[in-house]
């Protein structure tokens, strides 16, 4: 299942002249309109759709039921372009961050396809598995699997998740019962195949969730055996934040003649977020980190290291000092994680500190803040890191501690991101100065070094 050549992009944000109306809502979902089709089996992308309503889109009456309950007015870009492709079966390469719509953007039309299947029936016999979600991180499947829920929750489809770290038993006596929708790790689910509590044998619909995160975790031979047990004649959905040979090389693998969509370039960050680059010796990270919040009072801040280590020393100090912090990394246990996360979101703490891989498919609405407390090995993960911020429009702020050690990880970023980052100096705290003294050294006069400063709050 390859495709000879790696399909153009049409990005999801384009003028409005170049916009064709939005599809009918006559268009069902199995029907391809031969201009549509012609496009999808030469590689090309398909042309922009104009902003329009969920109704225009063509959903059915209780997709758009579940959508007005919820509160959902208008489709995202992604949406707006990926949903009537997807509704008329052809496979998608999409790319696109966290807080995009990317999840109503496969989910919906997948939700649409499987009407047909849908029945009230007691019988596990007439609830076959017929759609599979891969997602990397417990966290994202279970955020999956709620969207899904509450998108189908007059569809009589059902929806179940499996993930690691959990009892199997629970799961098993779920896909026991019979269910259409299955959202998974890869691990967990080779379990269940392994066990033969479930069976792809049906499987008409599979979707890769931040495909680059999946493959920087090590997934990739377990991608590789599901796919092996996946019927040939399927249609398959990837989206990913960032495009690495990697992902290139699997989306090849995965996709026939796919429509490629994208709602920024690919590695790129929001223009909405703020970037800030403060220079700081590693041993005052902490003390500055503290500073800033301090001095700004600032709240529900996600601030990243690189280790379930560092964060866990980290979220200590911070609450020795008196602030409100919380951690969440591979040690905790998912209860542990999902309080945690939870008490962050209703601000019942300022500050959650957390990992690379612990925070993967984190959904936080609103989030002002990203402090990269270390930057990360991979340039990727900065996009994705920041990318929990300036979601939806909203502005966001992504501040970067970098000692002098990470002058390498930072040329990294900048070349992935094809941008400068802005230096900025907080007052007292410019690296190889003691913070104590640093404000007499400076003088009153300013900086001659050219980057902006902050003034650092006096006794």
């Amino acid at each position: 299942m390859s495709s000879t050549e790696y399909p153009e992009v049409v990005s999801a944000e384009l003028a409005a002249d170049s916009v064709e109306d939005c599809p009918s809502p006559s268009h069902g979902a199995s029907e391809v309109p031969p201009a549509t089709r012609s496009q999808a089996e030469s590689g090309l992308v398909a042309t922009a759709v104009a902003a329009c309503s969920f109704k225009d889109l063509g959903l059915a009456p209780e997709l758009l039921r579940a959508l007005d309950e919820l509160g959902y007015k208008e489709p995202t870009p992604i949406q707006t372009q990926a949903i009537p492709h997807v509704m008329r079966g052809i496979d998608l390469l999409g790319g696109a961050q966290t807080g995009t719509g990317k999840t109503a953007a496969f989910a919906l039309p997948m939700l649409q396809r499987l009407r047909a299947h849908a029945n009230t029936s007691v019988s596990p016999a007439r609830h076959q598995v017929r759609a599979l979600i891969l997602a990397p991180t417990r966290e994202l499947a279970a955020q999956v699997e709620e969207s899904v829920r509450e998108y189908a929750k007059y569809t009589n489809l059902r929806a179940t998740c499996v993930f690691g770290g959990v009892s199997i038993d629970p799961q098993i006596a779920q896909l026991r019962a019979g269910v259409e929708i299955v959202v998974a790790t890869p691990g967990r689910l080779l379990d269940h195949l392994q066990q033969k509590t479930i069976s792809l044998a049906q499987v008409e619909f599979l979707v890769l969730d931040e495909a680059d995160r999946m493959l920087d975790m090590g997934f990739m031979p377990d991608i590789k055996r599901i796919l092996a047990l996946l019927p040939e004649r399927r249609q398959s959905v990837l989206f990913s934040a960032t495009f690495p040979d990697e992902v290139k090389r699997l989306s090849e693998q995965l996709l026939k003649t796919p429509i490629r969509i994208e709602v920024a370039r690919p590695n790129a960050t929001a223009e909405t977020i703020t970037h800030t680059i403060h220079r700081c010796d590693e041993v005052n990270k902490r003390r500055l980190l503290s500073h800033l919040v301090r001095s700004r009072a600032l709240a529900q801040v996600l601030v990243f290291t690189r280790t379930k280590q560092s964060a866990r020393r980290l979220a200590l100090s911070l609450q020795q000092e008196g602030l409100s912090a919380a951690e969440i990394h591979s040690d905790k246990t998912q209860a542990e994680r999902m309080q945690a996360l939870a008490d962050f979101k209703a601000n019942r703490i300022a500050l959650l500190v957390a990992t690379d891989i612990a925070a993967r498919g984190l959904d936080i609405d609103h989030l002002p803040h990203v402090i990269n407390y270390e930057l990360p090995q991979s340039a990727e993960d900065y996009v994705h890191r920041i990318g929990r911020t300036g979601r939806a429009g909203l502005l966001g702020e992504a501040i970067s501690l970098v000692s002098a050690a990470e002058d390498e990880m930072l040329a990294s970023i900048e070349k992935l991101i094809k941008r400068k980052l802005p230096i900025v100096e907080v007052e007292g705290w410019h690296p190889d100065r003691h913070p104590e003294r640093s404000s007499a050294r400076a003088g009153a006069a300013g900086d001659s070094t050219g980057h902006e400063r902050v003034g650092r709050d006096r006794p």
